[in-house]
């Protein structure tokens, strides 16, 4: 369901974010990961950070790095001038276990987590703070956008079928989840298909709450994106 209704609010005091910036910079075809390129005069994680920090406490961010590049970041903060007393976590091999290992660094076990990409750096704050109301309501928010292009599914033999992209979406983040559910749902072995949170709630039994994002909330991945 969509759900749009920001009437709802909670404490920043019970809200916080997991950055996930493990990505590397083989799409990207540089040798800098991705998440550390220069963008207006700054590195990408720097502007996702700064969304986030109009929103809620640096002290409730946890930054979510592989430990080879924990250097390269603290680095480029001084360069920048960038001091925020957020929490730097060690990434894990996959998406799933680096999220698990910024879930279980949060301190507490009620609340509201969003988990971010860290190179998505044009979110809004109004995106952000919607994801944390429509979370602390439904339990989850997800945020999305409906297809622009047509679509069509690609069967086992080959043929392929146009459907309605209206029952459709492209999922973005941020996701946003009610603390205590992203814990259960987290205590799951890891599979195959987990490609984002929601996936992970929805296998845990969860109901999922879409939310309207933005395409101006893009994923910066190749040369293209970062134009």
């Amino acid at each position: 369901m969509i759900d749009d209704d920001q009437s709802a609010d909670s404490p920043a005091a019970d809200r916080y974010a997991i950055i996930v910036a493990g990505g590397s910079g083989s799409r990207m075809k540089s040798d800098i990961p991705k998440q550390f390129l220069l963008l207006r005069g700054k590195p990408i994680l720097q502007h996702t950070l700064e969304r986030f920090l109009e929103v809620i406490p640096a002290s409730q961010i946890f930054l979510v790095l592989p430990v080879t590049d924990r250097t390269t970041w603290l680095n480029l903060c001084e360069q920048h001038q960038f001091s925020p007393s957020l929490t730097l976590v060690d990434g894990g091999a996959t998406r799933f276990q680096s999220v698990r290992n910024g879930l279980s660094a949060i301190p507490v076990t009620e609340g509201l987590v969003a988990v971010h990409d860290g190179v998505r750096p044009f979110v809004s704050a109004e995106i952000i703070q919607n994801s944390f109301d429509t979370a602390a309501r439904t339990g989850s928010a997800v945020t999305c956008v409906p297809v622009k292009d047509s679509v069509r599914v690609v069967h086992a033999d080959g043929r392929s079928q146009a459907v309605d992209r209206s029952h459709y979406r492209l999922v973005q983040t941020p996701q946003t989840f009610q603390l205590n559910l992203f814990r259960q749902a987290f205590a799951v072995e890891e599979q195959p298909f987990f490609t984002d949170c929601a996936s992970v709630m929805e296998f845990a039994g969860f109901p999922i709450t879409l939310i309207d994002g933005s395409y101006e909330n893009i994923k910066i991945t190749t040369p293209e994106d970062l134009k």
